[in-house]
């Protein structure tokens, strides 16, 4: 197949002013002021509550769209949950702010939970400032839209403020059923969640690091798919895990940034977030977090016993910090939504042979594919080859020690995820 040079996107495109961290502390000093914003606090106090906090979420994405010639759309979506930490049923409701892109349909999501809690998580009235957990997220997602309104991509971008992460990740479970419903091809959803601290537990500072979670047998396979897999030697390459690691190089490229820990699991510990219920869909799907949690300012109950202060107050922040980690997430949504879909049925054949074959379908808008491929003990890709057609071969690269993968590329050279190569299971004709 014919080979073909394509330029970076990083060197077509002028890069992006970088992110303020004035304005980030700004947006959470707003959402502080709202005292409490648990998800079954008051809605129609115009000053205090969730329904305060919502408005005004919905309020800065039309200041942002204002400034766009009105680019970005506002929609709120509900819906009734009930559960242990809901047991008469709560309003979830989710603000979102949407950026359509020339393929209305295609779409990349970047999203926080915008409430709050104390130690008792059934405690509605007590102030939960949730500066840290998770205004900074919120604030990440508001100035990421003010950044990237000032262009136009191919995909849709969603700019989402989610409702009832802490009483069961019921705001994100709403998004990513209503995807699903309205049809959208998600090529990617990054969680931000605990993302503007850098002294953690005990003193601990790190402020060169942020973690990325992300899934490596995916919640979506089913037995036979995770077997299957597991037979490939595909535990590390699927989508989730492709997007963490396409962050980590995109990360790499941002000077004066951040070092990004890929976390190979789905989240921290026994733990979860918003980005669990889009990768029970099969949507690859990340979380944002510090290198450096302090528990002593995460669902605590305001106070200060034996000189160490409790609560999660914006004195706990670091906002250069968070104006990093919302530079990494800018420069991935903007790659993301700039690139065609990732190629799917991408196979390799070559059993018996010093030779590789690898084969994929054809991705709509797509100028060109990027081959990729690496020793089977290493984590990183290693080689690559652009070509124009929908296979190659890959000489004396024998199939039995080598992993392969294919983008696809936009023609300003714009990259997809990878799709990870397995054995070919397209029917014959």
């Amino acid at each position: 197949m014919p080979i073909f040079a394509v330029p970076l996107l990083l060197a077509a495109a002028a890069p992006y002013p970088a992110p303020s961290s004035v304005r980030l502390k700004a947006d959470v000093t707003e959402m502080v002021g709202f005292g409490t914003r648990h998800t079954a606090s008051i809605t129609t106090d115009p000053k205090r509550g969730i329904g305060a906090a919502r408005n005004w979420a919905a309020s800065r994405f039309q200041d942002i769209a204002a400034t766009c010639g009105g680019c970005i759309t506002i929609d709120r979506i509900s819906r009734r949950f009930t559960g242990p930490r809901a047991p008469t049923g709560v309003v979830v409701e989710d603000v979102l702010g949407i950026q359509k892109g020339r393929d209305p349909n295609r779409v990349v999501i970047v999203g926080a939970h915008i409430d709050s809690r104390v130690t008792d998580v059934m405690n509605v009235t007590s102030d939960a400032p949730g500066a840290n957990d998770n205004a900074s997220g919120v604030a990440l997602v508001l100035e990421a839209a003010r950044l990237l309104s000032q262009r136009q991509f191919d995909a849709t971008i969603v700019y989402a403020v989610f409702s009832g992460e802490e009483q069961g990740l019921w705001g994100a479970e709403l998004l990513a059923d209503t995807a699903k419903a309205r049809g959208w091809q998600v090529s990617a959803m990054l969680n931000n969640d605990i993302v503007g601290n850098t002294v953690g537990q005990g003193g601990l500072r790190v402020a060169d690091k942020v973690r990325v979670f992300s899934e490596g047998i995916r919640a979506s396979e089913d037995l036979v798919a995770q077997q299957g897999r597991r037979a490939e030697g595909g535990e590390d390459d699927g989508p989730s895990r492709a997007l963490a690691k396409a962050i980590d190089g995109i990360a790499r490229d941002i000077p004066g940034g951040l070092d990004v820990m890929i976390d190979r699991r789905p989240d921290r510990f026994g733990r979860g977030g918003d980005h669990e219920p889009f990768l029970k869909l099969g949507y690859p799907a990340v979380r944002f977090s510090v290198a450096a949690e302090n528990w002593d300012r995460q669902h605590q109950d305001l106070r200060t016993e034996k000189g160490v202060v409790y609560g999660d107050t914006i004195e706990g922040m670091d906002f250069p910090y968070l104006a990093k980690v919302t530079a990494i997430n800018v420069a991935t949504l903007s790659r993301i939504a700039s690139a065609p879909a990732a190629p799917e049925d991408v196979s390799i054949a070559g059993a018996l042979s010093r030779d590789t074959t690898v084969k994929w379908t054809a991705v709509p808008g797509a100028a060109g594919y990027r081959v990729r491929w690496r020793r089977n003990d290493v984590q990183r890709w290693a080689e690559t080859r652009d070509v124009t057609g929908t296979g190659t071969v890959l000489t004396q690269v024998p199939v039995d020690d080598n992993f392969v993968g294919v983008s696809a590329l936009s023609a300003t050279g714009a990259e997809s995820l990878v799709s990870f190569a397995g054995r070919d299971r397209r029917p014959t004709r």
